[in-house]
């Protein structure tokens, strides 16, 4: 089977498109990703139990922010990658309805894409953990760069972003799940599919799967139709030059 033919075929035909991205999507526009071979947890750069860890924050928010304001300052240089501004386009076809994302790197939304599951929430809004007043991205952007601990204006309370931490429950699983389950053609990019909840929904479509991401990939549960192992960006491109998504 020529799979990049095979797979510019399959999107040509499908109706109801659904992507699953996870950090592996986002490596090429210089993102490290967190359990590849030079992920933030494999290189012990960060301490996840205490970075990601909402039991830990309440207690030290300290540790997230150091890692939080690295994160962020790397935000600001980066762009979408191939991939992303691929997906973008086939929304704007309405060949793709939805991009299920495990990302809190938003590079989804700078590419153009506006139908996003964002699983582990968005850095977009923050709240105050005390009185809950919000605040967008550009405010509490200042604030991490100026504070050790951002704290609240109005009730002097720590801030936190609006992402999902261990423990938490991730956001609109339930809207995941039904958007897996309508997919004809369900796309698994860049991710692991090792993190729970996220790694449930290839298993509620019915349509075909194509997993497309390097490294060691869980596919114990599911049954894929193509199964890609190289760099993503490559392969989108070379389907790209069968579709002419983007010109």
């Amino acid at each position: 089977m020529d799979e990049v033919k095979e797979t510019a075929r399959l999107i040509k035909d499908s109706k109801f498109i659904v992507a699953l991205s996870g950090a592996g999507i986002s490596t090429n526009a210089g993102i490290p990703d967190f359990r590849g071979p030079k992920g933030i947890y494999t290189l012990g750069l960060y301490d996840p139990d205490k970075v990601f860890d909402i039991d830990y924050f309440l207690i030290d928010p300290v540790p997230f922010y150091n890692f939080a304001r690295e994160f962020v300052s790397l935000l600001e240089k980066v762009k979408p990658t191939f991939t992303h501004t691929f997906l973008a386009k086939l929304e704007s076809q309405d060949k793709l309805k939805a991009i299920i994302t495990q990302n809190i790197d938003l590079l989804h939304e700078k590419s153009g894409s506006k139908n996003i599951i964002n699983l582990h929430g968005t850095l977009l809004t923050s709240h105050c953990t005390q009185c809950g007043k919000k605040y967008p991205y550009e405010e509490m952007k200042e604030k991490i760069f100026k504070e050790e601990v951002p704290k609240c204006d109005r009730c002097g309370g720590v801030i936190k972003p609006d992402i999902v931490f261990f423990k938490e429950r991730v956001r609109d699983f339930d809207k995941a799940v039904e958007l897996s389950k309508r997919a004809d053609l369900f796309f698994v990019i860049g991710t692991s599919l090792k993190v729970y909840p996220a790694s449930l929904l290839p298993q509620f479509t019915k349509g075909k799967i194509v997993v497309v991401g390097s490294g060691d990939i869980n596919l114990k549960f599911i049954t894929p139709y193509i199964v890609i192992r190289r760099d993503i960006d490559e392969f989108f491109k070379e389907v790209n030059k069968e579709l002419e998504v983007i010109k």
